[in-house]
Parts: C-alpha cells; structure tokens; sequence
C-alpha cells in the first residue's frame, strides 16, 4: 500500500481544498492520469498522479481543507511503480511533531465522509461538503439537481450551472473571482492609478501577419494575432523606460532587470488569471507567441501551479479581439502599470510620402492605453514610453524577424 501526499504547489502555497476527485474506490489509475483538483488562493489546478495502482481509498473527500504534506489517499500501487515521497513541509517552531490535517489524533474523531443529504422528494444523494453548503446557501432541492459526476453524483460544477440557468438565483464567486475582487480592491486603494492612450498604426504589422497568417497556422496550430509584435515593441520601450517594469516596495521604486510578462488570459468568462513568461525579453518573436499559447492553454486546462502566477514585473491584458475602443486596466500589484491592447480596424488615414506630399488611406489601426502608478512616475514618462511602442509598432522591419 502507498499514500498519496499533497504536493508543494508554490513557494507560499501552505493548503489547498480539495474540489473534485477524477477517481472514485476501486479504479485503475495510470502514472500522471489526472487524479483530483486542488484549489488555492491563487489558481485550481488538476493534479496527477504519482503512481499507478488501484485507488483503494480516499482520505481526503471533497471539501476537505488540506495542509502541504497531508495525506490524500492510499493506492494498491503497481510493481515498480512507486509513490512520490511527502513534499518537504518546514516543522512548526514548537518541539511537538506537525499535525497531519488527514489524521486525527486519537482524542479527535475522523472526518466523517460526505453524507447523503434528504430531498423534499424523499431520496437521498450523496453530496460532497463543498455542494451540500452549495445548495443549502441557495435553497436548492438536490432532487432538482442532474448530477454529472461518478454514478450521477452532483459535482459543484452542476450546482453552478443550474443556479446560472434559472432565474432569479444567486451565484456564489468561485475562488478565482473571490481571490481577483480582493486583488482589484487592494489594487484601486493601493494605487493612484492614471490612464494614458495612444492610437497606433499596425499597417506594417499587418501586412506581414497576412503574408504569413496560412503557413503559421500550419506549422504552429494556433493564429498569427498582433500580440506578439505588440510584447516585442514594449521590450524594446522597456529598455528605454526602465521604472515601467518596476514594482514598489517600501518607500522605494524596484527597477527589475529582466521582462517578467503577466499576460491576463480569460477562463471562458469565469474569472481571470496572469501567468507569467519569464524572460521574455530574451525571446524571438516566435517564441514568445509560443509561450503565450502555451500559457493560455494551461490556464485553460487547469494545469498551472501558483508559481506560474508569481513574479511578473509588467502585465498585458487583451481585450481586443472584442473590438473594444480602449480600457483602463487595473494594475496588477506590486507592478506599476499594465497595458491594454485594444481593438485594431481599418480606418481612412493620411498618409505622407517622402516629399511631405499627403494623401488618404486605410490602415489598419488601434488604441493601446496604459495604466500606470502615478506614486511611480509622472505623465510625461508615462507617455514617452508609449510614443516608444508606437514608434517601433509602426517602423521596425518586421519581416525581419521570420
């Protein structure tokens, strides 16, 4: 028999609550097959196993709050397929062993597994703590509830979606959007925010996406989008205007050496996450639309650790592909500004040849704003540094860089 462990998720990560298990008592599990969610104040991630066998118990069910280190569940592991050791977990200051949050000690009974919960119909369904607080904080009948989990069991994911699809309901925040209002809140009481926005013509961007949208999508499987040359604009403007990728500690400004790019991707509209490209000014073009897709897709799949979330020194958020005007983004603490790229149209402009003759065109064109930390730098910075987007936006040669 091997015991499964809550893992290290992140540097300051020292709990998670246990959301969802994939397994239920009995099954087969493949080495690195998804086993369970784990939820934190920073992201909910999939985990995998660390082993294959028969999943012979769970120890921690769903709704159980679970300290780094705790015992999740034993296995009737494989021949030669051995359980990743307990994550490394400091000892309390006090000379008295840790206590495991799975354990009881012998003064404590054990967590009672979740219990059926009785409907007005008179059936009874078995219910994780997390869903029975779910429906009991919405008056909800669980007989009116289709389960879609383990043998129709009801998973908060079903409780949602029938309080999002019947009227007049009230919709609990998630963690993710919880842990968002509490970060914007802080954000807009932190700092003195200002915004600044350019419009910028993408002309030349966009006539070498369109010479080679067909054969990037062929080799890479995702579009050629104007974000990519936008992030190798402002990695070049960083290096004129430093203090934009700054954070503030106290009583000063800390001016950071690399270019940690947060890029805010949406979660199908139920809440938002800034995982972080480390490095990015060392990256190619083409790299860096890699490690955004990359990133995106592991925000979308729930495959993100809290450390994909932390270090980032300046944030790009992207709601262009709505076709928004400009937006004034809220800064993404302890940053001191974030930019908007927002929608690109073709519009009528003037254009001016080599001999200051004028005349009109359609280019296509649109508005970056930026949010910035007025404690940081003042206006004219603040505009500078966006004149400096604009200009390589709109001058660099950017066939170059295929």
């Amino acid at each position: 028999m091997a015991d499964v462990f809550l893992p290290q998720l992140g540097e300051a990560i020292t709990e998670g609550t246990v959301t969802q298990w994939f397994k239920r008592v009995g099954d087969h599990v493949d080495l690195d097959e998804p086993l369970y969610e784990v939820s934190t104040d920073k992201v909910d991630s999939e985990v995998p196993s660390p082993m294959s066998g028969v999943l012979i118990e769970i120890v921690a069910n769903e709704g159980a709050l679970v300290q780094v280190g705790g015992l999740l569940a034993r296995f009737e592991a494989d021949d030669g397929s051995a359980a990743s050791p307990a994550p490394v977990v400091a000892a309390p200051a006090a000379s008295a062993p840790m206590p495991r949050a799975d354990s009881p000690s012998e003064s404590e009974p054990a967590a009672a597994a979740p219990t059926p919960a009785p409907s007005s119909s008179g059936s009874s369904r078995l219910l994780s703590p997390v869903v029975r607080a779910l429906l009991a904080d919405n008056g909800v009948d669980p007989a009116r509830v289709t389960g879609t989990g383990l043998g129709g069991r009801i998973t908060r994911a079903d409780v949602e979606n029938f309080l999002r699809d019947n009227p007049g309901r009230a919709e609990p925040f998630n963690t993710i959007r919880r842990s968002t209002g509490r970060h914007m809140v802080s954000s807009k009481s932190t700092s003195p925010h200002v915004l600044t926005a350019m419009e910028v013509d993408f002309e030349g961007v966009e006539v070498v996406r369109q010479a080679h949208r067909a054969s990037w999508k062929e080799v890479e499987g995702s579009s050629l989008t104007y974000l990519p040359f936008i992030v190798r604009a402002v990695v070049t403007a960083l290096a004129d205007f430093p203090r934009i990728n700054a954070s503030v500690g106290d009583g000063e400004l800390i001016v950071h050496g690399d270019v940690n790019l947060a890029v805010a991707v949406d979660l199908d509209f139920e809440g938002l996450l800034a995982p972080v490209v480390r490095g990015i000014d060392d990256m190619s073009l083409t790299e860096v639309a890699r490690a955004i897709v990359d990133l995106a897709g592991r925000a979308r799949s729930k495959k993100l650790v809290p450390d994909d979330l932390a270090g980032g020194t300046f944030t790009i958020t992207n709601p262009g592909q709505y076709g928004t005007m400009f937006q004034f983004p809220i800064i993404n603490q302890p940053q001191v500004a974030i930019l908007s790229t927002d929608g690109i149209s073709r519009k009528p402009v003037v254009v001016v040849d080599e001999d200051g003759a004028e005349s009109m065109a359609i280019h296509s064109v649109g508005v970056l704003a930026l949010a910035w930390d007025h404690r940081a730098f003042d206006g004219a910075y603040a505009a500078a540094f966006l004149a400096k987007v604009r200009e390589v936006i709109q001058t660099r040669d950017w066939e170059s860089e295929f």
